[in-house]
């Protein structure tokens, strides 16, 4: 088990409101999945990406990655964790502008501190198999959304993490480009064993996902396998 989450909440104060983002969620995620998180806009999606991702930390409730309880570590601890084992893909696709597709890629492996040959190798390997070597020294301001968010995935798989969580990745992409992402996060997926997890609200990933997560006000209402099972 990759992922456990227990009865987790998560509450913000608005003003004098409190908002209560996610309402005692349970689940838990196997190595390997490809999973969507689905859901009206407000139900939740982000916030429990972010809770599962350890950029934020639950109101109540438990969440244990690979069996050790994470729900109140240590910023640092955190960091560490997601510098390591984490990785993420923003639909806004987060790239530093004075930086070339293969910087950007490469950066994960230089905060971990790899040896020049084998970030050179291990960033080479990632941008074939995006299928974007071709543009390795193109700035992020020379490239169209769909080879950003390419440089997005290759980013967050560079440093072979155990899990990366996507936030609505072919949002800002048109239709055609939406589904060469999809094919290839399923492509890495099968090829590199890395688990995903997306919010979405796209109905193409809906039909390839192994694992359907719906919430309606933070609330788990349906978890579905792919052959409809629920799990």
């Amino acid at each position: 088990m990759l992922i456990q989450m227990e009865k987790v909440k998560k509450d913000y104060a608005l003003g004098k409101t409190t908002v209560h983002a996610i309402r005692g969620v349970s689940f838990s995620l196997n190595e390997g999945e490809f999973a969507v998180i689905a859901g009206p806009s407000g139900s939740g999606k982000t916030t429990l990406l972010n809770l599962m991702g350890l950029l934020d930390v639950p109101t109540s409730g438990k969440i244990t990655f690979e069996g050790k309880d994470v729900s109140s570590i240590s910023e640092s601890e955190a960091t560490n964790i997601r510098k390591t084992r984490i990785g993420f893909i923003f639909q806004t696709f987060n790239l530093i502008p004075v930086l070339t597709a293969f910087e950007n890629i490469e950066l994960p492996l230089i905060l971990k501190g790899k040896r020049e040959e084998d970030r050179e190798e291990r960033t080479k390997r990632i941008l074939k198999e995006t299928g974007i070597s071709d543009i390795a020294s193109h700035k992020p301001d020379e490239l169209s959304g769909g080879q950003r968010q390419r440089v997005a995935i290759a980013r967050a798989l560079v440093s072979g993490p155990d899990i990366v969580f996507a936030d609505e990745p072919t949002a800002n992409l048109d239709s055609e480009t939406g589904m060469q992402i999809i094919k290839i996060m399923e492509k890495l997926n099968k090829m590199e064993g890395v688990t995903f997890v997306f919010s979405t609200h796209d109905p193409r990933l809906f039909k390839i996902a192994g694992r359907r997560l719906e919430l309606r006000d933070g609330k788990v209402v349906k978890d579905v396998a792919q052959n409809g099972n629920k799990k």
